[in-house]
């Protein structure tokens, strides 16, 4: 019997997996970062800094003032983040997800670091005033109501 189809349903699952995988690494990036590792690097309101940083980063990535190396680092450092192969496998319980706990946020440090400050401070400050825009919450429950819809109209059709 040939590989092929073994290799094929494991290309199959790998595929499957992938937007799972970019799905817990936000989440873990951006809500649950444990406490120790964003009150270390980040000593000021560890978790809502750090997601004002990752916006900052993403805002000076496209800014001509900012070094190339710090633009090399902070794709490799999404590219991690969205990566499905990781230093530690994440099927290892507990410490398969340590790398994307300890991994991901020291990248972004790093590269905060990298920018010079006054470059950094303007992007935060912009950062910052897009997350204060107003919230709508009814066109958010308008999103939620349309993936719940597509999710019955799944279920629908293969069962």
């Amino acid at each position: 019997m040939s590989g092929r189809g073994h290799e094929g349903a494991t290309r199959q699952k790998v595929q499957a997996e992938l937007p799972l995988k970019i799905l817990w690494d936000i989440f873990v990036v951006c809500l649950i970062a444990p406490k120790w590792v964003t009150s270390s690097l980040w000593p000021n309101n560890g978790r809502r800094t750090i997601k004002r940083d990752v916006h900052a980063v993403w805002l000076a990535e496209s800014d001509p003032r900012t070094p190339w190396f710090a633009k090399v680092l902070a794709l490799a450092a999404a590219a991690y983040a969205i990566s499905p192969i990781d230093l530690i496998p994440d099927f290892i319980p507990v410490i398969g997800y340590l790398d994307d706990f300890i991994i991901v946020p020291l990248g972004i440090m790093l590269v905060v670091r990298l920018i010079p400050p006054e470059l950094m401070d303007e992007h935060r400050e912009a950062a910052s005033k897009a997350t204060e825009r107003p919230v709508s919450h009814f066109v958010a429950g308008m999103v939620i109501a349309v993936w719940i819809a597509c999710a019955v109209l799944l279920v629908r059709a293969f069962l």
